[in-house]
C-alpha cells in the first residue's frame, strides 16, 4: 500500500482509491477490520487526519463503518430487494449493475408436490414443468430457485432459460404475470442447497416462497428461492392510507 506524494491527485483521494480497490478486490473480507488510522499513516506517511479523510468517502458509501472503540470494519456486500418493487430477478440485478451468472439450469417434466398441486389448483396426477436454475455473480453463487409452472401456460422444458423468465411468458405464450404473494422466512441450509450456494450445512438462509399471478389472479408459477444471507436482505414499504 502506498501513494504518491509527487502527484497533483490529493493525497486523501489516493488513499481512498488504494482502500476501494483492496475491498473490492477481496483483500480484506466482510467484517473484517482495516488497519488503525495511525498505523496506516504511518505507512503511507500521511497524517492521521488525512487518511481519515480518505476513508470517510467510503464509509459514506457504505463500504465501511467506524464501530466506536474498535475501528473501521469492512461492511458485508449484501443486495437489497423491495418488496414493493417486484419484476424478474434478472431485471432487478441488471438495474442493480450486478452483471448475474447463470451458474445452471435443469428442467424436467414431474409429478409435483401435493403442496404445488394445491397452490396452483390442479391434479396431482398432471405432470409440470420444474425448473431448476442457480445463479450468482462473478465470485460465487447466491441464490437457488425452484418453480413449478401451470400446465395451461404450455411453456417446455426446450427454453432457453438463460434469457428472463417473465419475458418468455409474455413474448412466447402471451402470459404477462400481474403481481405475486410471497412469505419470507429464515431456516437453515440442507443438502443439495447448502452444496449449492457454497455455505456449510445448518447456516441460516432467506427461505422465499412466492405464487405469481396474472391479470385474473389465476396463478402462473409457484417458486421457491433459497438466498445466501450474507449477500441478500428484503426491504419492505409500508404507506399510510389517508
Amino acid at each position: 500500500m502506498k501513494v504518491d506524494h509527487n502527484s497533483g491527485i490529493p493525497l486523501y483521494i489516493q488513499i481512498e482509491s488504494v482502500l476501494r480497490r483492496d475491498i473490492e478486490s477481496g483483500k480484506y473480507d466482510d467484517g473484517s477490520y482495516l488497519p488503525r488510522e495511525e498505523h496506516l499513516a504511518n505507512i503511507l506517511g500521511v497524517s492521521r487526519n488525512t487518511v481519515r479523510q480518505g476513508i470517510s468517502k467510503l464509509v459514506n458509501d457504505g463500504l465501511l463503518k467506524r464501530t466506536r472503540g474498535k475501528g473501521t470494519v469492512v461492511v458485508n456486500k449484501t443486495i437489497t430487494t423491495r418488496l414493493a418493487e417486484w419484476h424478474s430477478f434478472r431485471s432487478e440485478m441488471q438495474d442493480k449493475g450486478i452483471k448475474l451468472k447463470n451458474y445452471f439450469s435443469h428442467t424436467e417434466m414431474v409429478n409435483a408436490p401435493a403442496e404445488v398441486c394445491k397452490i396452483l389448483k390442479i391434479d396431482q396426477r398432471q405432470k409440470l414443468l420444474k425448473l431448476e436454475r442457480l445463479h450468482g455473480d462473478e465470485n460465487n453463487p447466491f441464490v437457488f430457485f425452484v418453480s413449478w409452472f401451470h400446465p395451461r401456460i404450455g411453456i417446455t422444458k426446450n427454453e432457453d432459460f438463460s434469457k428472463p423468465l417473465y419475458t418468455i411468458l409474455e413474448d412466447k405464450y402471451s402470459v404477462k404475470p400481474c403481481c405475486s404473494e410471497e412469505e419470507l422466512d429464515a431456516i437453515e441450509a440442507k443438502e443439495p442447497v447448502s452444496g449449492y450456494l457454497q455455505i456449510e450445512e445448518n447456516k441460516p438462509i432467506l427461505f422465499r416462497k412466492r405464487v405469481v399471478l396474472d391479470a385474473g389472479d389465476r396463478p402462473i408459477e409457484y417458486n421457491l428461492g433459497y438466498y445466501r444471507s450474507d449477500k441478500f436482505r428484503y426491504s419492505i414499504r409500508f404507506e399510510r392510507k389517508s
